[in-house]
């Protein structure tokens, strides 16, 4: 009869110390996904702010930001050869650019 009732009572105990952990999880989630979204819309702002460079479209800033160009600044200090390596940029885009030194 004891034996019974340790049981139940382990058992409600356990239960609870699982229920408890749960919001936990969620919150741990929720503060990943925040971190996610923000990182989403500044990639996103870094990107627009590419296409105000004469010659780069959305296409070329999102390729530039990729490549780890994330500034105006980190683009026209770049090296010529660097520059060439990224995908769509061309020659043309390069010359535009090394104008604005």
């Amino acid at each position: 009869m004891i034996s019974e009732f340790l049981s139940k009572l382990k058992s409600i105990l356990f239960k609870s110390a699982v229920t408890s952990e749960t919001p936990l999880k969620k919150e741990k989630k929720s503060a990943k996904s925040a971190k996610t979204k923000t990182k989403a819309v500044n990639s996103k702002k870094n990107i627009e702010t590419l296409t105000t460079l004469p010659g780069v479209g959305a296409k070329s800033a999102k390729a530039l930001y990729e490549a780890g160009f994330k500034t105006t600044k980190a683009v026209i200090a770049a090296d010529e050869k660097d520059l060439l390596a990224v995908s769509g940029v061309g020659i043309n885009l390069v010359k535009k650019l090394k104008k604005l030194k």
